[in-house]
């Protein structure tokens, strides 16, 4: 244990659980659903309301080997390749042939995907798959139909759900065990204010870290809580560096900045063409799959055009389609589109690559456990191995799906007892961080946006780095002086906190792994080097604070415990 933990009034609430889950999209709310019909007292915090996360905004689907001639291996052999020589095979072997049954499950929980006038899944192609193996729903609507079904669930089966609530800090017993974690909840209710969900285990399942960077497809609450709760509470953390830029993000300026509107990979799979200002298609002869190439070597493409042509987007040209298509494949999309004046139907559409999606984040084996006893990790905010170096398209909904029963079922073998924290988070705590002032997230953004966002160098890391601890030594010079000017603990406070942790991670990660591999783009490295770099990279805190970077033996994970 670290003994680090956010600046904040100790909790003046406390309920208790068997199961504390953080995160209400697929991976938190399926867990939750088989904690509780295991019979275990669950608990669900989630940061805004309970289809608020990222699983809502998927488009494209969730690939599983659903159809005639499909198998799980060779959907396994789509995932090894996308990955870049850096998945642990036997987590891609459990998602591939367990994921089948588990969509179907979905479906009996009840998610309604598209079907074929046979009453068949329809299944479509993105990028990095070689057959249609894409089940969605609602055309380019299918996180939000799997966030409907499974919130109806969680609210027939009455779960106890505490919305609005920023998780702080986690929670452990006197022999270093998870005993469940701390929580501010904002605005009236069953709680308010900071509270403490005490519990034997704790799954976080809080998504993703897209807001490091000034432009993303990921939502507002997207700021990396999950993997800083997880640092600071001693966790280890892998493949960090590898974020994922969507190729294709709806372009809305060069100053636009937040959550950008996604432009599926599903409408190339279909199909679409990306093309340059003169209508001249560039992917091809670049890759077999052409548009459908992996994600990274899209996005890597449209880069350097964009850089040879010197404008800031390309175009992705699906005019073809035709409105009827348009409006019944892609109604989302369409909509978004014409919301920002541009119209697919008549017109390319402009694009260009945007963070998207976190491959690495916290360490786990095959079971969600971590390297903390009694935390979990599933879906965005966990590193299972699946992913590698570039998340191949459409297994994320599947990796939370698959991973968050594995984990169910280990906490309904375990059961842990109910511990009392050794001691609870607040302004007495030993280690408190000093907190950033919110007008900081800007600049962390800006910060990682130019210097860690799709093509790195040497330099561009350094100066990020530079950057990143000027404003943590700022932060704790503050606290530390005669007469503090330090930021009030507060939502806002803490998020821009967790935003500068993580940020910090991802850069000294970046910075070790002198390669190109996957969506970890080095100028200065352009080459792919198995023999020093097939390696993960390990990250964990010091207790001064520090990132401690650690480089695996081999490309396998070593095991989370030493009892493994």
């Amino acid at each position: 244990m670290t003994g680090i933990r956010l600046t904040a009034p100790a909790p003046g609430w406390a309920i208790d659980a068997d199961v504390v889950v953080v995160g209400s999209g697929v991976a938190g709310l399926t867990t939750a659903l088989r904690c509780a019909a295991a019979g275990l007292d669950t608990v669900v915090v989630t940061k805004a309301r309970l289809d608020d996360g990222s699983t809502r905004w998927a488009q494209g689907g969730i690939a599983a080997a659903l159809g005639e001639g499909d198998t799980p291996e060779q959907h396994l052999d789509d995932t090894l390749v996308a990955g870049a020589g850096l998945c642990d095979e036997e987590a891609v072997r459990v998602l591939v042939t367990e994921g089948p049954d588990a969509v179907r499950r979905l479906i009996t929980t009840g998610a309604t995907f598209d079907t074929t006038d046979s009453g068949d899944i329809a299944l479509t192609r993105e990028g990095g798959h070689h057959r249609r193996r894409i089940a969605h729903a609602g055309g380019d609507a299918t996180g939000a139909e799997i966030s409907r079904a499974l919130v109806e669930a969680v609210r027939s089966a009455a779960l106890h759900t505490i919305e609005n609530a920023l998780v702080l800090d986690l929670l452990t017993d006197a022999e270093g065990r998870t005993a469940g974690v701390s929580l501010h909840v904002m605005g009236e209710g069953q709680h308010d204010g900071v509270g403490a969900v005490r519990a034997p285990s704790v799954v976080l399942a809080t998504g993703g870290m897209g807001q490091v960077f000034s432009a993303t497809t990921n939502p507002s609450v997207s700021t990396g809580d999950g993997v800083a709760l997880a640092l600071r509470a001693g966790a280890e953390v892998s493949d960090l560096e590898f974020v994922q830029f969507h190729p294709t993000v709806l372009f809305l300026g060069a100053d636009s900045e937040g959550q950008q509107p996604l432009v599926s990979e599903a409408v190339r799979g279909e199909g679409a063409h990306l093309v340059d200002a003169a209508g001249t298609r560039f992917m091809l002869g670049q890759h077999e799959l052409a548009e459908l190439a992996p994600r990274d070597i899209v996005a890597k493409a449209i880069t350097r055009q964009m850089h040879e042509h010197g404008t800031e987007h390309m175009y992705l040209d699906a005019r073809h389609f035709g409105a009827r298509m348009w409006e019944q494949r892609f109604p989302t999309i369409l909509a978004a589109c014409r919301a920002h004046g541009i119209d697919p139907v008549t017109e390319p559409v402009p694009v260009a690559p945007a963070a998207h999606y976190a491959s690495g984040g916290i360490r786990t084996d095959l079971r969600g456990r971590t390297t903390v006893p009694g935390l979990y990790a599933c879906g965005e905010v966990a590193c299972t191995g699946v992913h590698g170096a570039n998340r191949l398209a459409s297994n994320s909904l599947l990796e939370g799906l698959v991973f968050a029963e594995r984990i169910a079922a280990d906490i309904a073998q375990t059961r842990p007892p109910r511990t009392e924290p050794a001691e609870v988070a607040g302004e007495g705590s030993d280690e408190p961080v000093a907190l950033l002032a919110p007008e900081a997230r800007t600049a962390i953004q800006r910060t990682m946006t130019r210097g860690a966002g799709v093509l790195r160098s040497a330099a561009s890391l350094a100066t990020a780095a530079e950057e990143l601890e000027a404003l943590h030594r700022s932060a704790a010079a503050d606290a530390d002086a005669a007469d503090p000017k330090d930021a009030v603990p507060g939502v806002d406070a803490w998020e821009v906190t967790n935003l500068l942790l993580v940020s910090r991670v991802l850069v000294a990660a970046a910075r070790e792994r002198e390669e190109t591999r996957g969506c970890h783009w080095r100028e200065d490295r352009p080459d792919r080097d198995d023999e020093h770099w097939r390696r993960h990279l390990v990250v964990r805190i010091a207790p001064d604070r520090t990132p401690v970077v650690d480089r695996t033996e081999t490309a396998a994970f070593p095991p989370v415990r030493p009892a493994d």
